[in-house]
């Protein structure tokens, strides 16, 4: 089974299309939020088009949505899905999966939040940063951003077969790989 892992699209039709073909046959998807607004904070990316994204994303069945900072009523109601949700827990091949943007709490926080929900790996966004380790018996995922990158490179996730790999869009390149126990 495989589960894909996006994050912070803002609007990026391009971007999100490719990371989207790349995850093709996943089960499920997850997008950690900030979907469709590029944020006060950002510039406008060079793929930027939320109402081609939402056209594209609206009625799509196979994604669970994370409300993230720059998501608002307005989005939730042009792609036609439910962004209420600012975590959730899920579980995937017999993991549990702690999902979150991330905006309110800090890192230790998510991991605490994680173990207390029996979840043994914590995914969040939001920073557009990738990270990808174990921390105090918790696997800590962030798939970075795939439009928005603040650490060079456009990216996103996966989970399959007990491990999560995180790959680079930009160069269709696995970055890490990371086996849970």
């Amino acid at each position: 089974m495989k589960l894909g892992i996006i994050s912070d699209t803002h609007g990026g039709y391009e971007n999100t299309l490719q990371a989207l073909k790349l995850l093709k046959g996943s089960d499920q998807i997850c997008h950690l939020g900030d979907v469709l607004y590029h944020g006060p904070r950002n510039d406008i990316p060079e793929t930027y088009n939320p109402k081609q994204l939402a056209e594209f994303l609206e009625g799509r069945k196979d994604i669970v949505y994370i409300r993230g900072n720059c998501d608002a009523d307005v989005d939730e109601m042009v792609l036609g899905q439910d962004l209420s949700h600012k975590s959730r827990v899920i579980t995937f091949d017999n993991y549990k999966f702690y999902l979150v943007h991330g905006y309110e709490e800090t890192e230790e926080e998510r991991i605490l939040r994680a173990k207390e929900l029996g979840c043994q790996v914590v995914i969040s966004g939001h920073t557009h940063v990738k990270v990808l380790k174990e921390q105090d018996g918790v696997i800590v995922l962030n798939p970075g951003s795939t439009t928005i990158p603040k650490d060079g490179t456009s990216s996103f996730a996966f989970y399959e077969n007990g491990q999560i790999e995180l790959w680079d869009l930009d160069n269709q390149l696995q970055i890490k790989v990371l086996k849970l126990k």
